[in-house]
């Protein structure tokens, strides 16, 4: 059995339409997201999961592209897409990465592993109000995952991994000794909106023309802390997403 890292992926969107495709120093977002995840020591697989859409077609060609397996799944169910990747490539363990936190950090990945290996626990998530929004997401156990699938009563699980923990049959956890370098949550490194996109277009472009393209979350830190106006690109978009998620939150009944 495996342990793998899942990429959550669809070029569909409301907000920023098309954002996996964006090009930023010639390469589209999840191709930087890809190259990012690639560097794990921990993972034994990575799956780029998107839809059968034909409008992710372009998503599997880039995951192939760059060395990673993808898995189409349900459009609407994110769960059961999950689920029928971990189960395609026979992982016993998942850390799920959005496609949308172009900046998730591989040393958080590499810990929620570590911990797995340690503790074997359901699910691990981390203080999301302390840490960078967007360096990690979520771990979780496949047997877990798919004893959920079989009991939910609907297909609109976009966010549902928001409920796990408060799932008092599943043994969730925390994330431990992270690093305090990550604990910066005015650092909003996910991208919604165009803001967000401006926000790593800077920093990406910034570490590519020093030549540094394998530049990690802690060299993105140091960054912002030397150029501080790079912050004010999105923070204010930080209270939309929040209510966005809210949103989410009340649509499965939290």
């Amino acid at each position: 059995m495996l342990k793998g890292i899942c990429i959550t992926v669809r070029s569909d969107s409301s907000r920023l339409p098309g954002k996996a495709l964006r090009k930023i120093n010639g390469l589209a977002t999840i191709e930087h997201l890809i190259n990012r995840v690639k560097r794990s020591t921990k993972a034994d697989k990575v799956v780029v999961c998107t839809t059968t859409l034909s409008s992710d077609d372009e998503i599997c060609r880039l995951a192939s592209k760059n060395g990673v397996n993808f898995f189409r799944g349900s459009v609407e169910d994110k769960l059961e897409r999950c689920l029928q990747a971990a189960e395609e490539f026979n992982f016993e363990y998942f850390v799920n990465v959005d496609g949308d936190d172009l900046f998730c950090e591989v040393e958080l990945i590499d810990l929620a592993f570590e911990k797995y290996e340690k503790e074997k626990p359901d699910f691990i998530k981390t203080h999301e109000d302390k840490l960078i929004c967007g360096a990690f997401t979520f771990g979780m156990k496949v047997q877990v995952l798919k004893e959920i699938c079989q009991k939910k009563n609907t297909s609109n699980t976009e966010a549902a991994w928001l409920a796990f923990a408060e799932n008092q049959n599943i043994n969730t956890v925390y994330l431990e000794d992270i690093p305090r370098v990550f604990h910066r949550p005015e650092i909003r490194a996910t991208l919604d909106y165009q803001e967000d996109f401006d926000f790593f277009k800077t920093i990406i472009d910034n570490f590519f023309a020093q030549g540094k393209e394998n530049f990690s979350l802690r060299d993105v830190v140091s960054f912002v802390d030397e150029n501080p106006e790079v912050l004010m690109i999105n923070k204010h978009r930080h209270n939309d997403y929040l209510q966005n998620q809210k949103k989410l939150l009340t649509d499965i009944g939290i």
